[in-house]
C-alpha cells in the first residue's frame, strides 16, 4: 500500500500537537482505541513495528530491534522519499511491507497495525511525531537527539510523562546506557571508586560529513525538501553537531554527575565549511559546571584531516576513569566481560520491559541530555554564559518552522557570536 508521493500537511508545528493530542484522549475516552493501538501487552509472543524514517541510522535501528528478540517483525516504513521507502525495503528484505511517503508518510505508519514505532527522521521532527505516536497508543523507540531547542525539549518531556500515564514504553538511541562496560563503570563511579567527582572531558573531535548537492532528481523537488535530504547542515533539522552527534558523551557526563550541568560557557565557529550550504558551524567548546561546582570541558569539531577523539573522562579526588571501560586508582578496574553491541541491546530491554508489562521510559532523561547539548549550542553561539535553570524554565527558542510542506526553503542566517540574543 503506497501513498501520495507529493503528499504533504501545511499544520503548523504547535496546532498539529493541540489537534493530535485531543484527538488521542477523546480516542481514549470513547474506548475507539483497540488493544493492538494500546501496543502489545505482558506475555505477548509477537511485536509488529512501524519505522518513520527509512535513512541509513533508520534501516540500522530496524536491523538492531529485529535482532534484539524473537517474536518481532517489521511490517510498515514511511519516509519523505519514495526512493529512500523502496531502498530500505531492499536492503532489510521486506519488499511485503506496507510503504508510505510524503510528510503525512509517519501518520500512516502510526494508523497501521503496529506495536512499537522506530522515529529516526531528522531530529527537528521528533517532537512531533513522538506526541502523535503516543496520542496513537504506540510504544516508541526514537532515535537521539530528540529535539533542537528547548521549547521542543519541553514538549518530549510533557509527551514521555503522558507514555508513563498510558503505561506505553519509551526507549532512546542513548545506546551508552545499555552498554555492559559503561554500566558497570559507571556505577563504581557512584559507589564512589574514585572519590567525589572534581572535573572531566568528553569530545566528539571527527573529519566531517556527507553533504548533498542539488543535482540529478534532487534537482526536482523542492528547496524545503532537499533540506530535509540534507538535514544534517541546518541547525532546525539537526541541532548542529554538538547536538546531533556529542549528545552521546554529553549523555556520559550527565550520568555520571547524575544530572544536568548548572552552567554553560561556550564558544566555536564556522571556519572549515567555506561556501557549503547550511548555517551549523564547525566546533563547539563548552565549560559545563555542575552542580557540585566541578566543572567539565565538552569539546567538538568536524575538520578534515585532522586527529579524531570520541570519548570520555572523569576525574575524582581518587582517581580516573573513562567510563567505558577502566578505572585508575586506589580501587583499579578493568571490564573483562561480554560486549553485546549495545545497539541490540537497548532495544532488547524495551521490548523485554514491553513483554513483562513494565515498560521503559527514557524520555526525559534522553531530552535532558538533548537539552544540555542544545544548551551548549547556544552558549557558544550567543557568546553567552547561561544557566540550567534559565535553559529549562525560561527560554523561549523554537527554531522549527511552523509550516512543513514542500515549498521555498528556510535558511536561518549563519549564527554569529555577540550579534544574537538569548531568546
Amino acid at each position: 500500500m503506497n501513498s501520495t508521493p507529493n503528499a504533504v500537511t501545511s499544520l503548523s508545528r504547535r496546532d498539529f500537537v493541540r489537534l493530535s493530542a485531543a484527538a488521542g484522549g477523546a480516542a481514549l475516552a470513547s474506548g475507539l482505541v483497540t488493544p493492538r493501538a494500546l501496543g502489545a501487552h505482558a506475555g505477548s509472543d509477537r511485536i509488529r513495528v512501524g519505522l518513520v524514517g527509512c535513512g541509513g541510522r533508520g534501516t540500522g535501528a530496524a536491523k538492531d530491534c529485529l535482532a534484539a528478540a524473537p517474536g518481532v517483525e517489521l511490517v510498515a516504513l514511511g519516509d519523505l522519499f519514495e526512493r529512500q521507502v523502496t531502498a530500505a525495503k531492499t536492503r532489510l528484505k521486506l519488499e511485503q511491507a506496507a510503504g508510505f511517503w510524503g510528510f503525512d508518510a509517519y501518520q500512516k505508519v502510526l494508523a497501521s497495525d503496529i506495536d512499537l514505532v522506530i522515529l529516526a527522521t531528522p531530529p527537528g521532527f521528533r517532537p512531533m511525531h513522538f506526541e502523535a505516536a503516543i496520542a496513537a497508543g504506540k510504544h516508541v523507540f526514537m532515535e537521539k537527539p530528540v529535539a533542537v531547542d528547548p521549547v521542543g525539549c519541553r514538549q518530549v518531556i510533557a509527551t514521555a510523562a503522558i507514555a508513563k500515564q498510558k503505561k506505553l514504553a519509551v526507549g532512546a538511541g542513548t545506546q551508552r546506557r545499555h552498554q555492559a562496560s559503561y554500566i558497570e563503570t559507571i556505577k563504581r563511579i557512584h559507589d564512589g571508586a574514585i572519590g567525589e567527582l572534581v572535573g572531566g572531558q568528553c569530545y566528539w573531535n571527527g573529519d566531517g560529513i556527507w553533504f548533498r548537492e542539488k543535482t540529478g532528481w534532487l534537482a526536482d523537488v523542492s528547496d524545503f525538501e532537499w533540506q530535509c535530504w540534507n538535514w544534517y547542515h541546518w541547525d532546525w533539522l539537526s541541532g548542529d553537531q554538538v547536538v546531533e552527534q556529542h549528545i552521546h558523551n554529553i549523555d556520559v557526563m550527565n550520568w555520571a554527575f547524575g544530572g544536568p550541568p548548572v552552567k554553560f560557557y561556550g564558544m566555536g565557529g564556522r571556519q572549515t565549511r567555506g561556501t557549503l550550504a547550511g548555517n551549523i558551524w564547525d566546533h563547539i567548546a563548552t565549560e559545563l559546571e555542575y552542580a557540585n561546582g566541578a566543572r567539565v570541558t565538552s569539546m567538538c569539531r568536524h575538520t578534515p584531516k585532522s586527529s579524531q577523539r570520541v570519548g570520555e573522562r572523569v576525574v575524582g579526588t581518587r582517581g580516573t576513569s573513562d567510563c567505558a571501560t577502566s578505572i585508575k586508582g586506589e580501587k583499579a578496574y578493568k571490564y573483562e566481560g561480554p560486549n553485546v553491541s549495545p545497539m541490540v541491546q537497548e532495544h532488547t530491554d524495551l521490548i523485554a520491559s514491553i513483554r513483562r508489562g513494565e515498560p521503559l521510559n527514557e524520555g526525559e532523561r534522553v531530552a535532558l541530555s538533548t537539552l544540555t547539548a542544545i544548551g551548549c549550542r547556544i552558549s557558544a553561539y550567543t557568546g553567552r554564559e547561561l544557566s540550567w535553570n534559565w535553559l529549562m524554565n525560561g527560554s523561549k527558542l523554537d527554531i522549527f518552522p511552523k509550516s512543513i510542506a514542500a515549498g521555498p526553503g528556510y535558511y536561518p542566517t549563519i549564527p554569529m557570536p555577540g550579534q544574537l540574543e538569548l531568546v
